[in-house]
């Protein structure tokens, strides 16, 4: 068995209202990461996740999930959460173990009752958490406009990437830190290719990234004079700005994915 040093150990809960989209989002990561051969899916009952029979029949997760995987040299311990009400206080017990959550928020439905009932499980165990938008269904919608979250939850955030509606490009992502356009393989091969941002999307993306970049700057104080003295901040100090805030839970950040 490979041994992993305390620092390079993290336990990761995925938290979110039920049928949000929280054991598919799981399925991926270990699929992305090597950790699973096969993407597992709810639907068909092959989820690694939900393997339990009645979880299977009622595609639903009913009591916590393990799993785990490697990323750039860090093991990443999962666990998957039940959202429906009747199983929610799993949730509340699974969260006393972790070190940070992601919450996942259906894009069509929005914030759900039970969305507000695991953040708040989440502050009272005062993790940092990330929130991850799921189920984008290619309507040409683009998520740039987080206000709607923001009416129930707190601090500050900012997309550090969102789904785009070129039609010329899509499905895909794009990536603010980068300012890289990546598209989704039509296959399960994982071959993402980043290629330039579309025309017609440079200019939001440019502003949404100029917000993030001061969110970020504002989190440090060295950061924030070199940022006021009008000089650039590097990948890493980006990065390091980012790892700080979430941590120290001064923001969040969202992530979205076309499903």
């Amino acid at each position: 068995m490979k041994k992993y040093e305390t620092n390079r150990l993290r336990n990761i809960a995925i938290i979110a209202h039920g049928k949000a989209g929280k054991t598919t989002l799981a399925e991926a990561m270990l699929y992305d990461a090597g950790a699973s051969d096969r993407l597992g899916r709810v639907d068909d009952g092959s989820s690694l996740m939900d393997f339990e029979p009645e979880e299977i029949k009622r595609s639903l997760t009913i009591s916590s999930a393990f799993n785990h995987l490697e990323w750039d040299k860090h093991k990443m311990n999962i666990v998957d959460t039940p959202g429906d009400a009747n199983f929610i206080m799993d949730t509340k017990n699974s969260l006393q173990a972790v070190d940070g959550a992601v919450i996942v928020i259906d894009a069509v439905a929005g914030v759900e009752v039970q969305t507000e009932k695991v953040w708040e499980f989440a502050t009272q165990f005062r993790l940092p958490r990330l929130f991850f938008i799921s189920s984008w269904i290619g309507n040409g919608r683009v998520f740039l406009n987080h206000s709607w979250i923001f009416k129930k939850f707190s601090p500050e955030g900012r997309p550090l990437e969102f789904a785009h509606r070129s039609r010329r490009f899509f499905p895909g992502i794009l990536d603010l830190l980068t300012l890289k356009a990546f598209r989704f393989p039509n296959d399960l091969s994982g071959k993402i290719t980043a290629e330039e941002i579309p025309g017609d999307m440079q200019e939001e993306a440019i502003k949404a990234r100029e917000k993030l970049v001061e969110m970020i700057a504002e989190s440090d104080d060295a950061l924030l004079e070199k940022y006021l003295e009008g000089h650039e901040l590097s990948p890493e100090e980006l990065f390091q700005g980012l790892r700080s805030g979430v941590l120290n839970q001064e923001f969040s950040l969202f992530f979205a994915v076309q499903v």
